[in-house]
């Protein structure tokens, strides 16, 4: 990777440490530049006139996406983020009172809630797997609850985000595709920061979003929709014309892609920077990018740890996510000093967090999360501030 060329592109980052990622990151210049352009282009000749002119370039988005998590064109939607593209693929699913769901206790505050939200309103079961001792997911009890409940949906978040754990989504796709069991993967804080492959992972529904580690705009992401659902007739709750035909009065024809989980409306400025994101990403290439920030985030976790903080990720394999507080649980002090030196940094909350956060006694935690355009000096001066 030419790093000095991705600090070029990344102009956001020459006034400050930025570490904030996971939240959402800076957008590199060709990001920027395609919305802008494109948003004067619809100041001339409207959106109608605009979106024709860009037709094809408005396609390549979804050869794109594809191409970064080995799938195909017809798999892929264009979403406004990662929960929309989630609660999409849950209203799709045929849910009947007593069905049960199978999720992990670091599944995202969103997608709880989605589940909790569907207990409410259709009796749905939540169950949720054990963890092992050194916090992986326990695939032995996954398959017993599997057994024993019949589950209609497994949901994993494959990287929380309170957490630098990376979860075993290939582990349980094998169990969903031995038991035939529909399988939801959130994926918003892999992709963009590491390799993701839906056919290693095996899912039916996998999302992504835009403005993290991707570095696209706001209001953008991703849905993979498996060839399985698509034959299922899966679709969402509320249908719209973008991949669906009124073809009687009260009778719709649902078209054969993935994209009968869109609606019409949308920015395709948005959709265009976002496609620039991705093409820029794959250039970079994603093994070199999560070869490179595991070196920052081991090296960041490792200085906390040598001046005393306490580092709250567990986990055999860790991601770019860097969670801690000081040795007394608190986060006060370590606020004070991160902004005073221009570090840019984010909170995760006990109420984001609500299962993870309880077995590990804590409120709060500063989180840090690195990439592929900060440098290994970043990371000695922010050790250096906080010591």
């Amino acid at each position: 990777m030419d790093i000095d060329l991705i600090r070029k592109d990344t102009i956001g980052c020459s006034d400050k440490i930025f570490l904030n990622n996971a939240g959402s990151s800076l957008m590199p210049e060709i990001v920027v530049d395609t919305v802008v352009n494109y948003l004067r282009e619809e100041q001339m000749f409207s959106g109608y006139i605009t979106s024709g002119k860009n037709a094809e370039s408005i396609h390549q988005f979804y050869e794109e996406a594809a191409r970064l998590i080995n799938a195909y064109p017809q798999n892929m939607a264009f979403t406004t983020g990662s929960t929309d593209g989630y609660a999409k693929a849950l209203s799709s699913i045929p849910f009947q009172e007593g069905d049960c769901i199978i999720t992990t206790n670091d599944d995202y505050i969103s997608n709880q809630m989605a589940f909790i939200s569907l207990q409410k309103k259709k009796n749905i079961k939540i169950i949720w797997m054990k963890n092992l001792p050194d916090h992986e997911l326990d695939l032995e009890d996954c398959e017993k609850l599997i057994k024993k409940h019949c589950p209609k949906l497994i949901a994993v978040t494959h990287i929380p985000t309170n957490s630098g754990l990376i979860q075993n989504v290939e582990g349980v796709g094998r169990l969903c595709r031995q038991y035939d069991i529909l399988y939801l993967v959130d994926a918003c804080q892999s992709v963009g920061q590491m390799p993701v492959d839906v056919q290693k992972i095996g899912c039916d529904f996998l999302t992504a979003t835009g403005r993290k580690f991707m570095r696209g705009p706001r209001g953008t992401g991703f849905l993979y929709v498996s060839d399985k659902a698509l034959e299922q007739n899966l679709s969402p709750l509320f249908l719209d014309m973008s991949d669906a035909a009124w073809i009687a009065f009260n009778d719709y024809e649902l078209g054969k892609t993935a994209r009968r989980f869109e609606i019409w409306e949308r920015s395709n400025a948005s959709l265009l920077g976002f496609k620039e994101a991705l093409k820029y990403a794959s250039a970079v290439g994603l093994s070199y990018i999560e070869d490179y920030n595991q070196k920052l985030s081991e090296k960041l976790r490792a200085g906390l740890q040598y001046k005393g903080f306490t580092v709250l990720d567990k986990g055999n394999r860790l991601s770019s996510i860097v969670t801690f507080c000081d040795r007394n649980g608190k986060i006060d002090a370590i606020q004070e000093v991160l902004k005073e030196n221009e570090i840019y940094f984010s909170v995760s909350n006990k109420s984001n967090a609500l299962i993870d956060f309880t077995l590990k006694d804590i409120d709060h935690a500063i989180r840090l999360s690195p990439h592929y355009f900060n440098m290994p000096e970043e990371i000695e001066r922010v050790l250096e501030v906080l010591e």
